[in-house]
C-alpha cells in the first residue's frame, strides 16, 4: 500500500470514528439541567416529580446552594440513559416526570444527598429520604436553608 492510500485509510477511519462519537454524543445533547429539580429532554420540560430543590438565585447562609443542586442533578445524569414517565401537568403547564437516569430515580437521588426536599404540597413519596438527609446534616440541612417554596413567596 502506497503513502497516499495509507492517509486516505486513516482519514476514512477517523470520519467513521467521528461519526461514531457524534452518535453516541447524542443522547447527552438531547438532555440538559435547567435547575436542581427541572431537566430538559428530547425537547421536553420536565419538573422532577416530588421534590423542590433551591432556586438558582436562592442563598443559604450566603452559599448558592441552587448551583450546586442544579450540578449535582448534572452529575447524576452524566453519561446514563435518561428517562421520564409522564405524570401530567403543574399550574405553569411543564410537564412533571418521574425521571430516572439508568434505571435510578433521580427525584430520590436529590432528595436523599440533601439537594432537594420532598415536595410534600404533591407528593410524601421522599418524606423518607429527606428525613434521613436532615438528620444527616446534608446539603441544603447543612445551612439551614429555607425550603424553596417558602422562599419563593418573598420578595427579591
Amino acid at each position: 500500500m502506497d503513502v497516499a492510500m495509507t492517509w486516505q485509510k486513516r482519514a476514512d477511519d477517523l470520519r467513521v470514528l467521528s461519526a461514531l462519537v457524534a452518535l453516541w454524543a447524542l443522547p447527552a445533547a438531547a438532555q440538559t439541567v435547567v435547575d436542581g429539580d427541572t431537566i430538559k429532554l428530547e425537547g421536553t420540560t420536565y419538573r422532577i416529580w416530588g421534590i423542590d430543590a433551591p432556586e438558582t438565585k436562592q442563598l443559604c447562609r450566603g452559599h448558592a446552594l441552587g448551583g450546586i443542586a442544579s450540578g449535582t442533578l448534572e452529575q447524576l445524569m452524566r453519561g446514563k440513559t435518561i428517562t421520564c414517565e409522564d405524570k401530567g401537568r403543574d399550574r405553569y403547564g411543564r410537564s412533571i416526570g418521574l425521571c430516572r437516569a439508568n434505571g435510578e430515580d433521580l427525584g430520590a437521588a436529590m432528595v436523599e444527598l440533601g439537594m432537594a426536599w420532598a415536595f410534600t404540597r404533591y407528593s410524601w413519596d421522599y418524606v423518607g429520604l429527606e428525613e434521613k438527609a436532615r438528620r444527616e446534616n446534608l446539603g441544603v440541612h447543612a445551612f439551614g436553608c429555607q425550603p424553596a417554596w417558602e422562599w419563593r413567596k418573598e420578595p427579591h
